[in-house]
């Protein structure tokens, strides 16, 4: 797996884990959120300063997002789609 994948991975797991979606969490990154897109796919060559911003919006150290994935891990599932009811 090459790095950009692996970013896209471990970024997609964290968000999901947290319960954001992309655009929550590009939000909090200060980024774009088609650029979050094109990260989890790997699409993207991300640089130092927008992986520290991710990881500091995920409240993980960059490195979190560097960690290849265990031989047969499954690919993170998505967020479910549609708005989340109001409370209250």
């Amino acid at each position: 797996m090459n790095v950009r994948k692996i970013i896209g991975w471990n970024l997609r797991k964290l968000r999901v884990e947290r319960g954001l979606s992309q655009e929550r969490l590009a939000l909090a990154a200060e980024i774009d959120r088609s650029y979050v897109g094109r990260v989890e796919r790997g699409s993207e060559n991300v640089t130092t300063d927008t992986l520290e911003a991710l990881a500091k919006a995920l409240a993980v150290p960059a490195a979190a997002l560097l960690t290849e994935p265990p031989t047969g891990a499954r690919e993170p599932s998505p967020l479910s789609s549609g708005r989340k009811p109001k409370v209250g």
